[in-house]
């Protein structure tokens, strides 16, 4: 199999050339596209994640030889989570070679956070069956470079940082509740209340429901931290 223009200029881009490129074409495949003759990249994406988890792991092992199992985890967390993966994934351009369904397409699927985040990982998966760990290891590494070493010390996601401030004062955990939601159905977006049982709110407003609750979680935190 050929690779096509853009996908070829892909590969260019992501550093890895395929030996078997139908591995590629499969990861950047999504379900609404897929058919009897075409696979989607939702097992490649499952695998993926699985291979990006194993390396972050173990780059964090050697990177601080002395941080306890306390202190990796929020750090693995922030390294693996959607939102990172879709970061990179914007900074490959790996919207641009999605095969998409024509509903997920006029919807703005290639700019949805969820949809980059999951074929990044199902291109992680493709170059693993391709050419095994060490190229999937050296890949991860590489694109995931600036991340690792600026993820903070403490790098707890702005929710889980609520959440314990609230517990550590006897309280139950925060809600989060939408309180508005603008611009066209491909690309909405939406303002997300974040409350605890004390009365204080905070209010943020991101592209997708997960951010904006994460966005409020941290001002609310610097605001409670603040005072």
């Amino acid at each position: 199999m050929k690779l096509s223009g853009d996908l070829a200029v892909f590969q260019s881009r992501l550093g890895y050339d395929f030996k078997r490129p139908e591995l590629l074409s499969e990861a950047v495949t999504h379900a609404s596209i897929s058919s009897a003759t075409r696979s989607d990249n939702q097992r490649l994406e499952f695998l993926g994640d699985r291979v990006l988890g194993l390396v972050m792991a173990e780059a964090l092992l050697e990177e601080d030889t002395s941080a306890s199992e306390g202190k990796l985890a929020p750090r693995f967390n922030a390294l693996v989570r959607k939102e990172t993966c879709a970061e990179i994934a914007i900074s490959l351009d790996l919207g641009k070679v999605l095969k998409l369904g024509r509903s997920e397409m006029m919807s703005g699927g290639r700019r949805k956070q969820a949809l980059l985040g999951d074929a990044l990982e199902a291109v992680i998966a493709a170059v693993y069956l391709d050419g095994g760990f060490a190229a999937a290891k050296m890949l991860v590494l590489r694109i995931w470079s600036n991340h690792i070493a600026s993820v903070e010390e403490d790098a707890r996601d702005a929710k889980t940082a609520l959440q314990e401030w609230a517990q550590a004062r006897g309280f139950p955990p925060p809600l989060y509740v939408v309180v508005g939601r603008s611009g066209p159905d491909h690309a909405p977006m939406f303002t997300i209340s974040a409350q605890l049982e004390n009365g204080a709110t905070q209010d943020a407003t991101a592209g997708s429901k997960r951010q904006a609750e994460q966005n409020a979680a941290m001002q609310l935190l610097a605001k409670l931290e603040a005072t």
